[in-house]
C-alpha cells in the first residue's frame, strides 16, 4: 500500500482528491493542512497540522510518504488576484521551496503538483494544448504567475535531482464544497452565482460583459484526473489539462445557474457589474492528451453538476452556515455508498463521449 501526503486537502479540492484516495485499496492518505479537517477526513486519513513554509513542517509531513499531491496554496476568486498579488506570489513560492525539497530529501516516488489554468490566461490558441505553453505569452496576474513559477520548479528539480514530477491544470472547479463570499469576487463564480439567485436578486450580476468563456469542470471529475495522472505511468514527466471539454459563456454559466435554483427562465436577466483588470476572455482547453496517455476524461454534466451543487448550498444556506466559513465540505462520486457526510452529485450524468 502507497502513503500518498495531499497538502491542502482540507480545501474544496483538496478534499475531492482525498475523499477519491480513499475509494482505492491501494492507498492510505495523510492530509497536511493548516485548517481543521472535517470529521470524516480526521477519521479515514493521518492527518498532519502545520505550516508547510517551515522545511521542518515540510519534512515531517513528507516523511513516509511514496507520493505526493502538492495542492496547498493561496487560492480564491477573481478579486483575491488583485488583492492579495505579494502574499499569493510569497505563499505560494514558499510551499514550493519546502515542499518540493522535502519531497527530494524523502525520495518520493512522484510529485504531482496541482497548477492552474491561469498559466494560459493569455492564451490566443482554443482549444489550448500543453504544447501550447512555451509559445502562450507569461500571465499578467501574480497568481498566475506563481502558478506557472511552481512549473518551472518541478521541471527544475527533476533536471537538477532527478525529481518525478506530474503537473495537473485544473480548469474552472466547481462542485459541493465551496461556499460563497458576502464579497462578490472572493469565491469563484458559480457559488458566487448561486448564492445571489437565491437570495433573489434579479437582474443577476456578473463581472462583465458576460461573453468571457470557461470550461466548468466538477470537482469529483478533477479529483479523478489528479488520481489517475498521479497513479499512471504514462503521467511521468507530464503535463496534463484535467478539464471539461464543453465551453460556455459566463451568461449561458449564469443562465444554467438561474434555473438550476428555481428561477423563472422568462425573468432571466444580467447586470453588468465592471470586471478586474485581469479577467480571462476565453479559457477552452484541449483534452486530448488526457485522453490519450491517461485514458481519462471528465464525465459529469454541468447541468446534473450545478444541480447538485445549488441543493448542496441551498441545505447549508437555509440551516444557517457561515458564508464566508472556510471550505470543509468534500464531494466524491460514490461518497453515498461508504455512509459518510460527503455529498453525490444527484442524479448525475456520466458522459463517455466527447462534448464540446
Amino acid at each position: 500500500m502507497t502513503r500518498v501526503l495531499v497538502t491542502g486537502g482540507a480545501g474544496t479540492i483538496g478534499a475531492a482528491v482525498v475523499s477519491r484516495l480513499l475509494r482505492d485499496p491501494a492507498y492510505e492518505v495523510r492530509v497536511s493542512d493548516q485548517r481543521p479537517a472535517p470529521r470524516w477526513m480526521r477519521e479515514g486519513c493521518e492527518v498532519h497540522t502545520g505550516d508547510l513554509r517551515e522545511a521542518q513542517q515540510a519534512r515531517r509531513a513528507t516523511r513516509g510518504c511514496g507520493r505526493v499531491i502538492h495542492l496547498a496554496a493561496i487560492v480564491g476568486g477573481i478579486a483575491n488576484f488583485h488583492r492579495l498579488p505579494h502574499t499569493l506570489t510569497e505563499v505560494n513560492s514558499a510551499l514550493y521551496n519546502a515542499v518540493i525539497r522535502a519531497a527530494l530529501d524523502e525520495q518520493v516516488e512522484r510529485f504531482l503538483y496541482v497548477s492552474s489554468s491561469m498559466v494560459f490566461e493569455r492564451a490566443e490558441r482554443f482549444p489550448t494544448p500543453e504544447e501550447y505553453l512555451p509559445n502562450c505569452p507569461a500571465p499578467r496576474s501574480a497568481y498566475g504567475f506563481s502558478k506557472l513559477t511552481g512549473e518551472v520548479y518541478c521541471r527544475a528539480a527533476h533536471e537538477e535531482h532527478g525529481l518525478r514530477y506530474t503537473i495537473c491544470r485544473p480548469f474552472n472547479a466547481y462542485g459541493p464544497g465551496e461556499l460563497p463570499d458576502a464579497e462578490p469576487g472572493i469565491a469563484h463564480a458559480v457559488p458566487d452565482l448561486i448564492r445571489k439567485a437565491l437570495s433573489g436578486q434579479r437582474p443577476l450580476q456578473i463581472f462583465g460583459s458576460g461573453e468571457q468563456t470557461r470550461t466548468l469542470t466538477h470537482v469529483d471529475d478533477i479529483a479523478d484526473g489528479v488520481v489517475t495522472a498521479m497513479g499512471s505511468p504514462a503521467g511521468l514527466g507530464e503535463d496534463f489539462n484535467i478539464s471539461a471539454s464543453r465551453e460556455l459563456t459566463v451568461a449561458e454559466i449564469a443562465r444554467i445557474v438561474w434555473e438550476a435554483c428555481g428561477r423563472d427562465p422568462e425573468e432571466f436577466e444580467l447586470e453588468h457589474l465592471r470586471s478586474f483588470a485581469v479577467d480571462v476572455p476565453r479559457r477552452w482547453p484541449s483534452v486530448e492528451k488526457a485522453r490519450r496517455l491517461l485514458g481519462w476524461e471528465a464525465r459529469i454534466d454541468v447541468e446534473d453538476g450545478i444541480a447538485a451543487t445549488v441543493s448542496w448550498l441551498r441545505e447549508r444556506l437555509e440551516t444557517g452556515a457561515q458564508v464566508s466559513a472556510p471550505v470543509r465540505a468534500p464531494t466524491e462520486l460514490g461518497a453515498a455508498q461508504r455512509g459518510d457526510d460527503r455529498r453525490t452529485p444527484a442524479g448525475a450524468r456520466l458522459r463517455t463521449g466527447r462534448r464540446r
